[in-house]
């Protein structure tokens, strides 16, 4: 039996499993590296959680980040002057998206997160993304943040451009498509690319990463280029969330003006919610020539229920 005859006679809850086990395997026969890491974090989030735990600094809060009052923050938003767009989901423009891109082994790659079907979030951010930068086959186009992801791969396809994927696990330097090395700080030329996209990524740059990418974004991209961040995360207070279980001891020095919020099980050194003062002072006051918008999703979970990207910053030269 072929996999494709079998995978349509499972049901929708077997092939939630099914994904999920698939994803991981395929994860650790190409990246066994990775596959012993995430190992070496389920042995600590089971059993050293709590002693990880005490070790970060205060304050923190023993929780994920919840309940954000989204209102609240585009009204914050506007009263600062910045550039607030109601963005609603064309869901048969997306639809037709995923059937062009043949996302069968995307579909695999990304599998199933917990409840969450993250190979739905991922191709969404990926579709919208492709809009906003309205990408052709003249665009020179660079996925940041990579993790091997088959984005640039799909991009190609569907629009003609010429893609690039960066990531810093890649060998330093330009290898064929591949950049390897800092986000921030990348081997290339000024005005290299006309497009770049960070999906669910830049919240994972630490420290002062995030103003060093929004200036190296300012020299990389062309005139009339765009860089898309999504999702771009909000909170009334600025926050870091982390999951103690992927730090060693005294390794993660955070912002001392950011309340982390610490999750077992999220599985991420570092994930960065901005209240409205720090995104301003950390991102628009760095930007430069750089225009911003910001676009608010109206209705993602008419995609899926478990669909959360609800903010997308779109910047261009």
């Amino acid at each position: 039996m072929s996999f494709e005859v079998f995978y349509e006679k499972t049901n929708s809850e077997e092939k939630m499993v099914f994904l999920k086990v698939l994803a991981q395997l395929q994860k650790a026969i190409r990246h066994p590296k990775k596959a012993l890491k995430y190992l070496n974090w389920k042995i600590k989030e089971k059993l050293l959680w709590d002693y990880y735990y005490k070790t970060i600094r205060e304050p923190k809060i023993k929780s994920s980040i919840s309940e954000i009052n989204y209102e609240m923050i585009i009204e914050e938003l506007k009263k600062n002057g910045l550039k607030i767009i109601d963005y609603k989901i064309n869901t048969t423009n997306y639809k037709q998206y995923i059937n062009k891109a043949e996302y069968k082994k995307a579909q695999r790659f990304y599998g199933i997160s917990g409840k969450r079907n993250v190979f739905i979030e991922k191709s969404l951010e990926h579709y919208l993304a492709s809009k906003l930068l309205n990408l052709s086959k003249d665009d020179v186009y660079i996925d940041i943040a990579n993790a091997y992801s088959p984005t640039p791969e799909i991009y190609n396809k569907l629009y003609g451009c010429k893609v690039y994927r960066q990531d810093l696990l890649f060998r330093n330097g330009i290898h064929g498509n591949t950049i390897g090395g800092d986000a921030c700080n990348m081997p290339i030329a000024d005005g290299f690319a006309t497009s770049m996209a960070l999906h669910c990524s830049f919240e994972h740059f630490e420290q002062d990463a995030d103003i060093r990418f929004i200036k190296e974004a300012r020299r990389v991209l062309k005139k009339g280029g765009k860089l898309c961040i999504l999702p771009l995360y909000f909170f009334h207070k600025y926050a870091i969330q982390t999951d103690p279980a992927m730090l060693s001891k005294g390794s993660q020095q955070f912002e001392i003006d950011a309340i982390l919020y610490c999750a077992k099980g999220f599985g991420n050194r570092h994930g960065r919610f901005y209240d409205v003062p720090h995104f301003i002072t950390r991102i628009v006051n760095n930007a430069g020539d750089l225009k911003l918008s910001i676009y608010v999703i109206q209705n993602e979970k008419e995609i899926d229920s478990s669909c959360y990207v609800k903010f997308i910053a779109l910047f261009e030269k």
